[in-house]
């Protein structure tokens, strides 16, 4: 194996564990007493979610699984 086989490794296992903390610190779709009602969207904070925490993780979390599918290939691709 050479270096590079154990960089790709280690960064590999950051990105796993970066993206097991931000799906675990997401909410969940129906939080809140207003999704019952069906309100939710019509609120400032559900309008502006994508400037909030919630879409700041969310996007976080697109960018970490397609890091995670790329190295995932070029790891089992053994360019390296």
């Amino acid at each position: 194996m050479s270096v590079l086989d154990y960089v790709f490794g280690v960064l590999f296992i950051l990105v796993c564990i970066a993206l097991v903390v931000l799906v675990l610190m997401q909410e969940g779709k129906n939080q809140g007493l207003g999704a019952i009602q069906g309100t939710v969207e019509n609120t400032y904070w559900g309008k502006n979610k994508g400037r909030s925490r919630e879409g700041i993780l969310k996007k976080i979390t697109v960018g970490l699984s397609v890091l995670f599918v790329v190295f995932a290939i070029v790891l089992n691709m053994g360019l390296f």
